[in-house]
């Protein structure tokens, strides 16, 4: 390694020493008008020497000679700018200082620097061009590759057009882009011309053959990606996307394009987060959230690690589940202190003993159980696992004088049609009604479908879809809302911190999805023909099964706060001690047959009929 440094070195400073040399006398030339009398040489010979050294020394200290000419970017030339001026000022102060009179014109000292900044930067450029112009008249002798338009006139579109030129895995032919904005018509991005809007893709695709339309992950709405999809699928031409700066980053993913995912097609644009908020709250504290091995829980974790808290303690009962978390969270925080627990929430002893040892000041309450059919048919399971834990978590929270708790509901807990909405709406009361008397900020947080959670819908067709099928859909007239994981964390994380204690706050779940389509989606994503190659089956709502999801109810007041995608909803809470002997008296029967159990939990929280008309969170 030492040797090829040294190698490098050498060679460097062979290319650059001349360069040096004939920038100072080109300068004397200049200086002098091209002809150069006796002692004009003998001060150019007298001095060139201590020029260059002058010279080598700041570029060496700068590491100029290091830089990769194939890559070259804006930053070289302010390096070499800055490199000149500083060469400038040492061979002003040497020749002041050193050699005792003044032995170079100042003059020739400013022409100098001008012609090693040209010089310099041709050396640094002339690379870069050449290769670029070569690729340039090879791709117009011989037009090769997929030809292509790209979305998005933009940085992520400039930096997708250079990937494809530089890269020789990527055969494409890139026509040009398009772009939403009008003003952007007709101009030219990195030598491509913007040929049109999104409008014009049909147009443009018939006009110059176009096989792939290219976009960068995310930067599209999720309702634009299916309108392109459709489009596709009527004028015969593919979507393919290309990774995001973030994703490349954090190596997510591999830099061949992919084809559109359903993520693509649900995507909403990126939530903006008061992180500042955010890391007043989190950062320095002591954290627990429970549930941490779900799809929810651990993302949680993930983004509660990077805001820097003292320690994360993470609570659940599936051993497999802690297993790997741990790994995974100690990965990506090593240097934060991580405790990982196994235990059942409704266990009040073991729950109070991690409390005693772990002190947390902020509680993210994620775990409960979450499919419907299953809930009808264990009815006193839901009652100990979302109720009784919930109780136990706020009184603990409480008492061990935490200072924030959220709790994460569900839109079914909203005129519940199931057991599993109805032990939800009575766990929010019970944190509602606690939060009036308590010093704890006792928040929730409701949302709807997390888009590839484990068990959700998402994943269920994509094996159905393996099987080779059919995919069955409960309903034709079913809708949904869905989030994406991360930015369901996200929001969860700053609704608790603008929380002040008793709101029920509602994430703003975009368009809702009807399932059908959502199933037909993925089936043609996977390259196949709804109908020819794989059937949608419909076999009807199961027990408790809500044909529209809802995000408030007619006794709840809509109030937006401070975030565009966090909304209240506002409502009076229940009397601390009715909600008190209601659980109570769940609890008594807890173990009790599920048809008793089912009435005694009605008359708490009764129970809506499924199909009444969905209404939005505006």
């Amino acid at each position: 390694m030492r040797k090829r440094k040294t190698i490098r070195l050498i060679a460097a400073s062979a290319i650059l020493t001349p360069f040096a040399a004939l920038a100072y006398y080109i300068a004397f030339l200049l200086r002098f008008g091209g002809m150069l009398e006796p002692d004009h040489v003998q001060a150019f010979v007298g001095t060139v020497g201590w020029v260059i050294a002058v010279k080598a020394a700041v570029i060496l200290h700068s590491r100029m000679h290091q830089e990769y000419t194939q890559y070259v970017t804006f930053r070289d030339l302010l390096i070499i700018a800055r490199v000149v001026t500083f060469s400038s000022i040492g061979i002003t102060l040497f020749d002041a200082m050193v050699l005792g009179q003044v032995a170079i014109p100042r003059s020739v000292v400013l022409l100098d620097w001008g012609t090693s900044l040209l010089l310099f930067t041709a050396v640094r450029i002339l690379p870069r061009l050449v290769r670029d112009q070569l690729q340039h008249w090879q791709g117009l002798s011989q037009p090769t590759g997929t030809k292509a338009l790209i979305v998005g006139a933009n940085d992520a579109g400039e930096v997708l057009l250079r990937s494809i030129r530089q890269s020789s895995d990527l055969h494409y032919q890139p026509l040009g882009f398009v772009d939403s904005r009008v003003e952007l018509q007709g101009r030219r991005l990195a030598g491509l011309p913007v040929l049109g809007t999104q409008k014009d893709i049909s147009s443009l695709v018939k006009q110059h053959k176009i096989e792939e339309i290219l976009l960068t992950a995310g930067s599209l709405p999720g309702k634009e990606v299916r309108s392109l999809m459709s489009l596709g699928n009527s004028h015969g031409f593919r979507i393919k996307v290309l990774p995001s700066h973030e994703q490349l980053l954090h190596g997510q993913v591999d830099v061949a394009p992919r084809s559109v995912a359903i993520a693509d097609l649900l995507r909403r644009p990126s939530v903006e987060l008061d992180k500042q908020s955010i890391q007043q709250w989190i950062t320095g504290r002591t954290l627990l959230v429970t549930g941490s091995a779900g799809s929810i829980g651990s993302e949680i974790c993930r983004q509660l690690l990077a805001l820097e808290p003292t320690k994360l303690v993470v609570v659940d009962r599936s051993e497999t589940g802690q297993f790997f978390l741990e790994r995974e969270l100690r990965r990506l925080a090593p240097d934060t202190e991580i405790s990982v627990a196994l235990a059942d929430l409704t266990d009040r002893d073991r729950m109070e003993s991690l409390f005693a040892e772990h002190h947390p000041d902020i509680i993210f309450h994620a775990a409960a159980y979450k499919h419907v059919p299953l809930m009808e048919a264990h009815v006193g399971e839901a009652v100990k696992n979302i109720v009784l834990a919930t109780r136990n978590l706020v009184d603990l929270a409480e008492e061990f004088q935490a200072e924030g708790f959220v709790m994460i509901s569900t839109d079914k807990a909203v005129n519940p049609t199931s057991v599993m909405g109805s032990c939800k709406r009575l766990a929010e009361q019970y944190v509602q009604a606690k939060a009036s008397t308590s010093n704890c900020r006792l928040v929730t947080v409701r949302f709807g479908n997390v888009l590839d959670s484990a068990g959700s819908v998402v994943p269920i067709f994509r094996e159905q879809i393996a099987r080779g099928g059919p995919v069955t859909v409960t309903h034709p007239e079913m809708i949904r809302y869905f989030m994406l994981i991360p930015e369901a964390a996200q929001l969860v994380i700053q609704a608790g911190a603008m929380g002040q204690g008793g709101e029920i706050f509602v994430l703003d779940m975009g368009d809702p999805v009807k399932i059908m389509d959502l199933a037909a989606d993925m089936i043609r994503l996977s390259g196949l023909r709804v109908g020819d190659d794989i059937e949608i089956e419909v076999t009807g709502l199961r027990p408790g099964e809500k044909l529209y999801e809802e995000l408030y109810s007619d006794q709840e007041q809509h109030r937006p706060t401070s975030h565009s995608k966090i909304m209240v909803a506002a409502s009076e809470p229940r009397n601390l001690l009715q909600v008190l002997n209601d659980i109570g008296h769940l609890s008594r029967l807890a173990d009790e047959p599920n048809e008793k159990l089912r009435a005694a939990l009605a008359e708490i929280i009764p129970l809506q009929q499924p199909g009444q008309p969905i209404r939005a969170a505006a």
